[in-house]
């Protein structure tokens, strides 16, 4: 498939579920947590992305997400939810039921671990999906070919840990409802160029990315 049909069939599709009307632009919900977490780092990565993605893909975007805890009311009116950081998270018991309730009924989760979140996010998601384990995907799986094709799996932005980047999926009958990118961090590398000094090249790979996670959250 050439990237102009793949284009085509993306914003056809969209089209039908009503995300580019200048009424829908679309956007995340980035979780407020406690636990005493950084979930407010990262804040010039959906300004990027976005922007990205509307001159790349003509999809319709906010300027930048919303951020907002699980329990407001306004939760469940994003189809997609983000979380970052770089410490604890620790969600409520009412945080755990409404954050179940959001992804059985369709919503999706984007995790991005900036280093040093991972034990907690998954002692966290746990009680979320008591019942579920997360799977690593394999590089044919369509998050890494949704648009931009990542014929190995997630792009590497930073060290972190050394060794390869993760890319894990949990999944509630048979419906991939969360995407968890570990050992990477695309968050950093979407962000404004001069806070990491990360090269064009890495910056570029880590917008695609970001730019397929998102599509695949509105179309699958």
């Amino acid at each position: 498939m050439t990237p102009a049909f793949r284009l085509f069939i993306i914003v056809f599709m969209l089209c039908l579920i009503g995300q580019t009307s200048a009424q829908m632009p679309v956007t995340v919900v980035r979780i407020q947590y406690g636990g005493g977490g950084d979930w407010y780092g990262n804040r010039t990565t959906f300004v990027n992305l976005f922007r990205f993605m509307r001159e790349q893909t003509n999809v319709v975007t906010a300027e930048r997400e919303v951020s907002m805890k699980i329990t407001d009311e306004n939760f469940f009116k994003y189809p997609i939810a983000y979380i970052a950081g770089h410490g604890n998270i620790r969600f409520t018991d009412e945080e755990v039921q409404r954050l179940r309730q959001y992804l059985i009924g369709g919503g999706f989760l984007w995790a991005d671990d900036d280093y040093g979140m991972d034990p907690y996010f998954r002692r966290e998601m746990k009680k979320v999906f008591p019942e579920a384990e997360w799977v690593e995907l394999p590089f044919s799986h369509p998050i890494y070919h949704v648009y931009f094709n990542f014929p190995n799996g997630l792009p590497k932005v930073h060290k972190h840990a050394g060794g390869p980047p993760h890319g894990y999926g949990l999944f509630y009958e048979g419906r991939m409802v969360a995407f968890y990118s570990f050992n990477t961090d695309i968050s950093d590398g979407c962000e404004d160029p001069d806070i990491h000094g990360d090269p064009p090249e890495i910056r570029r790979q880590a917008l695609k990315m970001g730019t397929n996670i998102i599509l695949y959250a509105l179309l699958y």
